[in-house]
């Protein structure tokens, strides 16, 4: 089975930074696509930025230049290094990935992590 672990959150104070981790532990063959995505009390989730296993990475609008996405396969791990934070950041972030179990059939299964808090006071 495949279990992910987020750590890092905690509570800043707006203006203030965080780097929240994601590492994947378990049996597979390898990681696809990662993301990190977060839920604000009475909203829906959403995402917040997803890389690929090569790198590639992508952005909600709401943290394009403030937040950055990155992972190191070799250690299976994924981080989001969030600065300028918001209030409206709060939320518990929730790390997602794509993975693969077996070399073959190649299908992938999604799994999520527990969520980490971050709170941010303004």
């Amino acid at each position: 089975q495949v279990q992910l672990v987020e750590s890092g959150g905690g509570l800043v104070q707006a203006g203030g930074s965080l780097r929240v981790s994601c590492a994947a532990s378990g049996v597979f063959f390898r990681i696809n696509a990662m993301g990190w995505y977060r839920q604000a009390p009475g909203k829906q989730r959403e995402v917040v930025a997803r890389i690929s296993s090569g790198g590639s990475a992508g952005y909600a609008d709401s943290v394009k230049g403030r937040f950055t996405i990155s992972r190191d396969n070799a250690k299976n791990t994924m981080y989001l290094q969030m600065n300028n934070l918001k209030p409206e950041d709060t939320a518990v972030y929730y790390c997602n990935a794509a993975v693969q179990l077996r070399s073959w059939p190649s299908h992938t299964s999604d799994y999520w992590g527990q969520g980490t808090q971050v709170t941010v006071s303004s």
